[in-house]
């Protein structure tokens, strides 16, 4: 009887132990599956990154990939019998250093200071500008030198623009420059240098400006930024890197104030030389246009469709004043550039340090033309 007892009491803790084993698995496949689930569809903005593995699994081959797999699937195996096998010994220095043998930029790349920002992804190129190298390349010198008062040429004779001097109520799109100081050598008469071509009148902001004069000739209502950023980040004791965090405040308080505001264009001039930010057509200069996009925001893609559609209408209508669509992100670029705020927002970098305000005006008169267009389209399908 006794035995009878202790049998049973074994048989009920094996039972027991059986089934917490199976619920313990069965747990952890949910929560496996569950944490697969909320890492492939949170927002890009929100997923976890780490600059380690972003940059280790980037090294990975897919050669490897397909080793791997036909160690478990023999008849994939048989069919790739042909295919080069992977340098394991390659493999392994690539992973171990960080560093591809097929591209001379990694061997220098952590070696030069901001080298990472020449990094970005082609979504769509201009045939005028196949040559991609160097694209988009953003910096800044030490905020003390863009504050340097300067002389400037200002070719610009028309008077400056008054916000209100219109009768559009309903205000759709925002205009703003979170490199506000960015200016033209073609008007700095004592500059050369391109780090140096930075003055707090003739700037950016006057391309900004003569793009709100056009898009409200064509009744679109238009409400352009005059915040000197720069300013900010002297007065917050910020590097020029934290630009876009010093003008965030400013497109959240136009969002706050105008909420029919439908896009929101951060309008810069590119670091590059002329041959790079310039096309030649029909004898006539013009600055061409760049649109960027941070891949890490939750309104990435309603933000590229933009960019594309504008990179395209701009290609009909004067084929090579677009050089294309980049877009950026990882652990070495910004990725957001604020542009999680709404949907149809888009960076545009307008001609570079060589172009002068003519070349840039003929190009917004441009611009104003093919977006009108595309304004007026979207909204007549959207009623």
């Amino acid at each position: 009887m006794l035995i009878d007892k202790v049998g049973d009491k074994l048989l009920k803790n094996k039972m027991m132990f059986i089934v917490v084993k199976i619920t313990m698995l069965l747990l952890s496949i949910i929560t496996l599956f569950f944490i697969i689930g909320l890492m492939t569809t949170a927002n890009p903005s929100s997923r976890l990154t780490s600059t380690f593995f972003t940059n280790w699994t980037s090294n990975l081959d897919q050669s490897i990939f397909s080793v791997l797999y036909s160690m478990e699937n023999r008849p994939y195996a048989l069919l790739n019998e042909d295919e080069d096998r992977p340098s394991y010994s390659r493999y392994t220095l690539r992973s171990l250093l960080n560093i591809q043998f097929n591209d001379f930029k990694s061997f220098i790349g952590k070696e030069l200071p901001g080298f990472s920002t020449y990094e970005q992804t082609v979504i769509v190129a201009s045939e005028q500008f196949a040559d991609i190298t160097g694209m988009y390349h953003e910096s800044g010198p030490p905020i003390e030198d863009i504050l340097e008062e300067r002389e400037a040429i200002d070719s610009d004779t028309s008077s400056p623009r008054e916000d209100q001097h219109h009768d559009l109520t309903e205000k759709v799109v925002f205009l703003y420059s979170s490199h506000n100081r960015e200016s033209f050598l073609p008007h700095l008469p004592d500059e050369t240098e391109p780090d140096r071509a930075y003055h707090k009148e003739v700037n950016i902001t006057k391309v900004s400006e003569k793009l709100a004069e056009k898009l409200e000739a064509q009744k679109i209502g238009t409400v352009f930024d005059r915040t000197d950023i720069t300013t900010i980040l002297h007065e917050k004791g910020w590097s020029y890197g934290k630009s876009y965090d010093a003008s965030r405040p400013v497109i959240q308080s136009a969002l706050a104030e105008h909420d029919e505001l439908q896009y929101v264009f951060d309008i810069h001039r590119d670091s590059l030389p002329y041959d790079k930010t310039t096309l030649e057509a029909d004898d006539t200069s013009y600055a061409t246009f760049l649109f960027v996009i941070g891949a890490e925001n939750k309104q990435y893609e309603n933000n590229l469709k933009l960019a594309t559609d504008l990179h395209y209408l701009l290609e009909e209508k004067l084929p090579g004043i677009s050089r294309g669509v980049i877009t950026k992100e990882g652990p070495k670029s910004n990725g957001v550039y604020n542009q999680d705020l709404l949907e149809n927002s888009i960076l545009i970098e307008v001609g570079g340090y060589d172009n002068n305000l003519d070349e840039l005006y003929r190009s917004i008169d441009v611009f104003s033309d093919i977006f009108s267009e595309y304004f007026w389209k979207a909204k007549r399908v959207n009623k």
